[in-house]
């Protein structure tokens, strides 16, 4: 099959670029991101972003705005628009007129008993280099990203969410917990509206994200987590406290292993203690040390607490980490 061939050929050649040194790539990328095929220009724009050839950007803008005309037939997949945005993006492109067409478009290509949109891929990228864009002043920009929050596809939301944070302002710290408060959204959706709160806010905001525990469901675990993530003694008592009245051997789990990846002394020593007692949670606790990677001496401590317990000698034996493990 000769045009498959010249197809894969022409790939090829992309590939080797690679090993070039970029000013011989130049005239080879420029006549690549021109070609009709979207896989060719895909690869173009990610050696363009790869080989850092800003020059080239005039060509990246024009392939970009191509590829959104019958855009089901020049584009199938989105791989061309997503691997151009990407570039732009790299670049720190400041037209904010180009990432706000990426971040509307919605291409709905044909399946199995319907449609599916394609283009979540290539929204999501643009919202994220949409805050790079220092013509929009900060209500603008958010104006833009909120709209996304409603977005059908949950990936979208995820970097919406994300996107938002990125504004790390009070404002945008507000419109994170609006949506948080809000609820009704997948785990994911609500897990970076947690973490984004107080990754913008700090500690001073684990008393307000621990109000999302209280449901202990797949939402209040992604609290958890998240509290977790500020590595500070406040998350760990937090923790402590709702661990003290939680009666769901689930949610106990999710908070113990949450406990844990807080990497502080006092939350570990809590952990050891639960081990050391033979507490009803002793074999979840085994389980929460050894899953957050604990070094060889925390390792070393928990082997001789639980010896000549053939419960948590068992325990321990399922979860220490492979590495650790004697031949």
């Amino acid at each position: 099959m000769p045009g498959k061939r010249k197809f894969e050929e022409q790939l090829a050649a992309l590939d080797e670029l690679r090993q070039q040194p970029p000013e011989v790539s130049i005239e080879a990328l420029r006549k690549a991101l021109a070609h009709r095929n979207n896989f060719v220009v895909a690869k173009a724009a990610d050696l363009v972003r790869t080989l850092q050839l800003p020059q080239l950007i005039p060509e990246l803008l024009l392939a970009f705005d191509r590829f959104f005309s019958d855009a089901i037939k020049s584009d199938p997949q989105c791989w061309a628009k997503n691997a151009l945005s990407r570039a732009l993006a790299g670049f720190e492109h400041q037209d904010a007129a180009v990432f706000l067409r990426g971040m509307r478009h919605i291409q709905l290509e044909p399946v199995w008993g319907g449609s599916s949109d394609t283009a979540g891929t290539l929204r999501a990228t643009c919202a994220l280099a949409l805050v790079q864009c220092r013509s929009l002043s900060e209500p603008d920009l958010l104006a833009h990203l909120v709209e996304l929050l409603a977005d059908k596809d949950k990936s979208v939301r995820v970097e919406a969410v994300r996107a938002i944070e990125q504004v790390a302002s009070p404002s945008a710290a507000l419109l994170l917990r609006l949506r948080a408060t809000l609820g009704s959204d997948e785990p994911e959706v609500l897990a970076a509206c947690y973490s984004g709160i107080l990754r913008t806010e700090g500690p001073t905001a684990i008393s307000w994200v621990s109000r999302f525990l209280a449901s202990a469901d797949d939402a209040a675990a992604e609290a958890a987590l998240a509290i977790a993530g500020t590595h500070s003694a406040q998350g760990f008592e937090t923790l402590r406290e709702r661990f003290a009245k939680e009666a769901d051997p689930w949610f106990c789990s999710v908070v113990l292993s949450a406990i844990a990846l807080t990497r502080q002394d006092e939350a570990l020593e809590f952990l050891l203690d639960l081990v050391r007692t033979e507490s009803l949670h002793a074999e979840t606790a085994i389980e929460a040390i050894l899953r957050a990677m604990p070094s060889a001496e925390i390792v070393k401590r928990l082997e001789e607490i639980v010896a000549g317990n053939q419960r948590l000698a068992r325990a321990f034996a399922t979860h220490r980490p492979q590495s650790q493990r004697k031949p």
